[in-house]
């Protein structure tokens, strides 16, 4: 391994530039930028203060892996598939690490975010504190963007000398600088000299596999990429696990992408966590998530070849939920690994599947009662076991499994009250309550909205004397506030504006027909209504609610 230092101006001359020592680019599979203006700008600042931003890593080859260009003018809408490079045996190098860092540098030095470029603050140089920012850069709108906002491209691609830059500015602010201007201004021209165009500040290690190809194979080069990046945040166990895929199959992220994209069409959020872990398991190996299952041999080879059987059968159980069950939207459901048992069977047993029962009031009571949360990979084992030992799915068979696994199935009058405003299963047990309220298109706009019967910023108003302290203090705390009685589901139209809003029982039911208040389960006495009856109203809908859902409630 070889330690390479580069100025920062060059090093970004290598970035998708195949005319220096073949280029920098990036591997397909790398996740994508990630990084925020503020990150950006921090990262900036902190190489003006002349701090270390850590060593990258690049590999040199002559291989025909996928690679990708670094974005200039990134934005949120951009598609990485743009930027796809044909494949080709010349020599290159890959980011292994340091992706952000340098698409950062990139986007700061040769391009824009969002339309915008980065400016400096040539008047700037002081901190408070050693964590706040000293020297400013923000992405602005150069037409819009007066002294002493600077275009810092400018400053950092340019041989002309300071004193003309300076009277460049003075000719931009309308007036001369005085002394001290012209002091702090000249040291921070000097400082971005010194950091981003003398020193070699930036470090990087190479593994050369064109004259060590026996001491760096591909192999070798995948897993150095996982060790690089899994002890921090920089990627998801996802992205580790998918590389090995993606190393050896090399259209396997445009297959994920249009599953992704077929599984959440109708709103749902599918992601490639579950997908890849669904995967392992209809392979029989098993729910625990980990790398050394897709180092072991045939395991990739298995997901090429099974593609598309494997995602007919996730696609086959996202359809039947959406249209078989009471779940229309994400929201109500509080874990997609209580699919995969389901899917399993459907892989495995698609003929004994076409007769199997019960689905719904399984996926119903399993996740109103939390059955995979927590060490969910042993249940999701157990589960598979007994439906691969009677190969088929049977609810009961299920839930005895579960129970044995010592979760608890039995849902009690206070457990099921306490599936309020803001709970993971208020929208489940509302999808239950009103099976008619349309979920599409399922966009977050269009949902039906959850909305408090007795508006929350009324409840807070309510006052009464604390008996410790003899202050006034709110009645209703939250749990009162958002108890499942005090829950309806509106249309958007309804909850929208000029709908309900803050609006009080008495005034938004009182010209409400009957089979309204039906569907929302709302006592009919109207005295209870009033916001000084607000407990008497719980209490009688409670009532009213537990008689609906009695085939739940134990």
């Amino acid at each position: 391994m070889k330690n390479q230092k580069q100025t920062i101006r060059k090093i970004v001359g290598f970035l998708n530039n195949a005319d220096e020592d073949g280029g920098f680019w990036l591997p397909n599979i790398q996740r994508p930028f990630v990084w925020g203006e503020e990150q950006i700008c921090r990262l900036f600042d902190s190489i003006l203060r002349e701090y270390p931003i850590s060593t990258l890593l690049v590999w040199k080859t002559t291989s025909g892996i996928r690679r990708r260009k670094f974005i200039d003018n990134w934005s949120s809408s951009l598609k990485l598939s743009t930027f796809y490079v044909p494949e080709d045996f010349k020599k290159k190098c890959l980011v292994l690490d340091g992706q952000q860092r340098l698409q950062s540098l990139y986007i700061g030095l040769c391009g824009s975010f969002s339309g915008r470029e980065l400016h400096f603050d040539v008047l700037s140089g002081t901190a408070a504190l050693p964590d706040d920012i000293k020297y400013r850069f923000e992405f602005r709108t150069t037409a819009t963007t007066a002294f002493p906002w600077v275009k810092f491209k400018d400053l950092v691609f340019t041989s002309r000398k300071k004193r003309e830059l300076i009277q460049d500015m003075e000719a931009k602010a309308g007036r001369s600088f005085t002394n001290e201007e012209k002091d702090k201004i000249e040291g921070n021209l000097d400082l971005v000299d010194r950091t981003f165009k003398m020193d070699e500040s930036i470090t990087y290690q190479e593994l050369d596999s064109i004259d060590n190809p026996d001491l760096y194979t591909e192999d070798d080069v995948v897993e150095v990429f996982i060790r690089a990046n899994s002890g921090g945040t920089k990627l998801e166990k996802s992205d580790l696990l998918f590389s090995l895929l993606n190393a050896t199959w090399d259209v396997a992220d445009n297959r994920m992408e249009e599953l992704l994209d077929d599984l959440n069409r109708h709103g749902f959020e599918f992601d490639r966590d579950f997908v890849l872990k669904t995967c392992l398991v209809l392979l029989n190996q098993g729910a625990q998530y980990e790398v050394s299952k897709f180092r072991k041999p045939g395991v990739r080879e298995d997901i090429e070849e099974k593609w598309d059987e494997l995602s007919a059968s996730i696609k086959a159980i996202a359809d039947f939920v959406r249209s078989k069950t009471y779940i229309q939207c994400d929201k109500a459901l509080p874990s997609y690994l209580a699919l995969i048992p389901l899917i399993y069977v459907r892989h495995h047993y698609p003929t004994a599947w076409t007769g199997a029962k019960q689905i719904d009031t399984f996926l119903v009571r399993t996740l109103l009662a939390g059955a995979f949360g927590g060490q969910s990979d042993r249940i999701i084992d157990a589960l598979v076991k007994r439906f691969k030992e009677i190969e088929r799915f049977d609810a009961e068979e299920g839930f005895a499994v579960i129970r044995s696994q010592n979760r608890n199935l039995e849902i009690s009058k206070d457990r099921f009250f306490e599936m309020g405003y803001g709970s993971k299963t208020i929208h489940l047990i509302l999808n239950l309550w009103y099976p008619a309220f349309t979920h599409t298109p399922a966009y977050d706009n269009n949902l039906p909205q959850v909305d408090h019967v007795f508006p929350q910023s009324r409840l807070k108003a309510v006052k009464v004397t604390s008996p410790d302290t003899g202050r006034s203090v709110m009645k209703y705390r939250d749990d009162a506030r958002n108890h499942l009685a005090n829950c309806m589901l509106l249309t958007r139209a309804e909850n929208g504006g000029g709908g309900k809003s803050d609006m009080s029982p008495a005034d938004w039911f009182k010209d409400k027909d009957a089979n309204y208040l039906d569907l929302h389960l709302i006592p009919k006495d109207k005295a209870l209504w009033a916001m000084d009856r607000y407990e008497d109203f719980i209490a009688e809908r409670k009532s009213l609610i537990a008689t609906k859902f009695s085939w739940l409630i134990a």
